[in-house]
């Protein structure tokens, strides 16, 4: 393969970051990473049978060494013009510690990694969460969140108020809070290659793992409420996500960095001011 084709690094191989792909890729190297091979294979089929050029490897975003083989491979194969980080865990998959481990630690890798190659022009944009933004207002102190922004990846898990936490829920609302102020912080040092960085925090997105969660006994009922007295009342789709990265991404977007999008339907403006307000 030409050295100096561009290269666009998809870290999560589901519905969303399909969506994403299809929108951005066009004409780049995809290179698809995903904890489960099968995932990521399933998904380089669907996308090559649409026209994209794409190979696969294994990611797990839990480790640095492993993330940085992937930086390692993405510029073998040419320019890093882009990251969608779309890898992570919910509430319902995982406990509190190892969505820390994923969410919050990981994603502090990917950015730092990645930083570090991303080419002039490039953009990289994170899945954040909604449900980030329902954290209460004195959740974190500003001393507190400039530790979540700011210290290096492998301190922020040994922050004794991190080490303690054991609520799955509030375990990702604080990694998802986390990976939007890094955002900004990272807009920074991106900015000085000539990239940009962004975080879109989606609400209930109709994918696979959403459908679990609006069926589950443990959450189903507070998430069909949720979406039932939004706003919108729907949850999003896919492609909702992926038209509001190609905006990040192309050319009517090179104003946007270091920003967190709220895309949910007006879910969070009913917690505060309409009907799901407690």
């Amino acid at each position: 393969m030409p050295s100096t084709q561009d290269v666009i690094v998809v870290i999560g191989s589901g519905s969303i970051a399909q969506a994403i792909t299809r929108r951005v890729g066009t004409g780049k190297h995809i290179l698809l990473a995903d904890i489960t091979p099968e995932n990521s294979e399933a998904a380089q089929q669907t996308l090559q049978q649409a026209g994209f050029r794409v190979s696969t490897t294994v990611v797990d975003v839990r480790s640095r060494e492993s993330i940085q083989k992937l930086v390692d491979l993405a510029c073998s194969h040419g320019e890093v013009k882009g990251v969608i980080h779309t890898a992570g865990l919910s509430p319902s998959q995982a406990g509190a510690q190892d969505i820390l481990r994923v969410d919050l630690y990981g994603t502090a890798v990917v950015f730092e990694a990645f930083g570090k190659v991303i080419g002039a022009g490039g953009s990289g944009v994170v899945i954040g969460s909604q449900s980030s933004h329902r954290l209460d207002v004195d959740a974190l102190t500003q001393a507190e969140a400039d530790e979540l922004a700011t210290l290096p990846p492998e301190q922020l898990l040994e922050l004794p108020r991190v080490k303690a936490i054991d609520d799955s829920l509030y375990a990702y609302q604080l990694s998802k809070r986390g990976n939007a102020l890094r955002v900004m912080v990272e807009a920074v040092k991106w900015g000085r290659r000539g990239a940009r960085i962004n975080c879109i925090s989606a609400g209930i997105v109709y994918t696979p793992l959403a459908y679990d969660e609006l069926n589950s006994a443990e959450r189903g009922e507070f998430y069909r409420k949720m979406l039932a007295k939004s706003p919108a009342g729907r949850g999003g789709t896919p492609d909702e996500i992926g038209a509001l990265a190609e905006f990040l991404f192309g050319p009517n977007g090179t104003y946007i960095s270091g920003s967190d999008i709220l895309i949910d339907g007006g879910v969070t403006a009913a917690y505060k001011y309409g009907d799901l307000k407690a």
